[in-house]
């Protein structure tokens, strides 16, 4: 498989269209990672943690999100459909790993968007979810938008929400890893990966941030959060104040000060998945 992953399930959406979640597994893995990608990516994209985690008994599932499933350009209808697709696929984890712990790994907008799973859709305490583990997380746009660009995203994504925005191509500044960002390359050229997104995208993500912004303070879940110093896409000094508005017995926070936008591909990426791996220790 072109990810290297030990098998290919499928999940049925909320808009009934099945999507690809990919699988890597030791044969009796001790917990999951119910891992969620970025923005314009795909679940393979977990290939590097995941194979490192399988090695060390932990099995690792990810599923191409709405809009990303082999789309050169990247449609939602509303941010919540990302929500209603990951209850989806928590449910599926459960039902294929009863009794196993889950630790929910988001990677940017994957970690925007498990910011708003935990804010809103855990209500109670989930004996099941052992903690979260975010990578970069979306909170804020590197480069700053301009309010009258955002009002005008906001209108064009109800007049037009399927017409491409432009964006700049930031393919070169995820990782230092040249044979990962090689990778990359090859799976836009192969549409594995999006290369455009559209007004009602963009606009549902600035809404998305802002929310999160606002009520960050009340996350009540063990985080442990990492943070590039050289993030083009996400802004690292946002991150940073926002967790400070978290209780400190529940957040864990690691910056990398020359580290790109993808902290799980970067070049010291194994001091990263140890430093995981301890977490989950004093955890589970």
């Amino acid at each position: 498989m072109r990810f290297f992953e030990d098998s290919i399930e499928t999940l049925r959406c909320s808009d009934a269209v099945n999507r690809d979640i990919h699988i890597w597994q030791p044969e009796k893995p001790k917990a999951v990672f119910v891992a969620i990608h970025g923005g314009m990516a795909h679940g393979g994209d977990f290939v590097t943690p995941a194979l490192y985690f399988k090695e060390r008994g932990y099995a690792t599932v990810s599923f191409d999100m709405h809009g990303h499933d082999k789309q050169k350009k990247v449609f939602v209808p509303r941010f919540e459909t990302f929500l209603d697709d990951l209850k989806l696929f928590i449910d599926w984890v459960k039902t294929h790993y009863p009794e196993l712990p889950l630790i929910l790994l988001g990677h940017s907008m994957g970690g925007l968007i498990l910011t708003h799973y935990g804010l809103r859709r855990i209500q109670q305490p989930d004996p099941r979810i052992s903690g979260f583990v975010f990578s970069s997380p979306y909170f804020e746009n590197a480069i700053p938008v301009h309010p009258i660009l955002k009002k005008l995203s906001g209108l064009l994504s109800m007049v037009l929400p399927k017409i491409s925005i432009p964006i700049k191509d930031f393919t070169d500044e995820l990782t230092h890893d040249t044979a990962i960002t090689e990778r990359h390359k090859k799976d836009e050229a192969d549409h594995i990966r999006a290369s455009e997104v559209t007004a009602r995208f963009g606009s549902e993500l600035l809404k998305a941030q802002a929310f999160a912004q606002k009520r960050i303070a009340e996350w009540q879940h063990p985080l442990l959060v990492f943070i590039a110093g050289q993030d083009r896409l996400a802004d690292s000094r946002v991150t940073t104040k926002m967790l400070q508005k978290i209780d400190p017995e529940l957040v864990t926070a690691h910056t990398y000060p020359n580290n790109y936008h993808e902290n799980f591909n970067e070049t010291n990426r194994e001091e990263i998945f140890g430093v995981i791996e301890e977490w989950i220790k004093n955890n589970l």
